[in-house]
């Protein structure tokens, strides 16, 4: 029964902060939500930051769960790492509560939800680090910084995927993937 009460309250407040955002939603709103009394939820998390870091803890492992279901391992490292980061970013871009969230950085410059995107992309880093150490270790990719080459990944597919659109035509997915395999994995000297 407790365990019911527990994830009643997880989904009224993934709820809340998918519809309102992180610093609208409040303990009542959740407690209404969940059909339940506000001091229930004090018998399962401590206060609204608590609550919030168990959601967004949940909802890394969704995204690394997408990103390990669409890899193969009869592919290649880059086509891998393309479909994963691709599946990982549709994540963020269709998750209602990250469209909340990222749309509440933007305006309102929450603390707590820039740390907790913060949070995300640290999360996503170490997903590929060990990717990209496992690659090493096959032989599969020639050794570099795993840390660093997992942000420039990121990062880099962030911007061919959404900062290009901006100004540009959308690039398909295999402009993309052919992008990120010439100038991160094979260099520029092999271009």
């Amino acid at each position: 029964m407790a365990t019911d009460r527990r994830k009643m309250i997880i989904e009224a407040s993934t709820k809340s902060f998918s519809l309102f955002g992180y610093k609208a939603t409040t303990m009542d709103q959740v407690a209404k939500l969940a059909n339940v009394g506000k001091g229930t939820i004090y018998t399962f998390f401590k206060n609204k930051e608590e609550l919030f870091e168990e959601i967004i803890s949940t909802m890394v492992k969704e995204m690394i769960a997408e990103a390990e279901s669409v890899i193969q391992p009869e592919l290649t490292f880059t086509e891998n790492v393309h479909r994963a980061l691709y599946r990982l970013l549709e994540f963020r871009s269709q998750h209602q509560l990250m469209i909340k969230l990222i749309q509440e950085e933007r305006e309102m410059g929450t603390l707590a939800v820039s740390e907790m995107l913060q949070h995300i992309e640290d999360e996503i880093i170490a997903y590929l680090k060990k990717k990209i150490e496992t690659a090493i270790d096959k032989g599969a990719i020639p050794a570099a910084d795993t840390e660093i080459t997992s942000f420039l990944l990121l990062k880099m597919y962030i911007a061919l995927v959404s900062d290009w659109e901006k100004n540009h035509q959308p690039l398909s997915s295999e402009q993309i993937a052919e992008l990120m395999e010439i100038f991160l994995l094979k260099g520029l000297s092999q271009w």
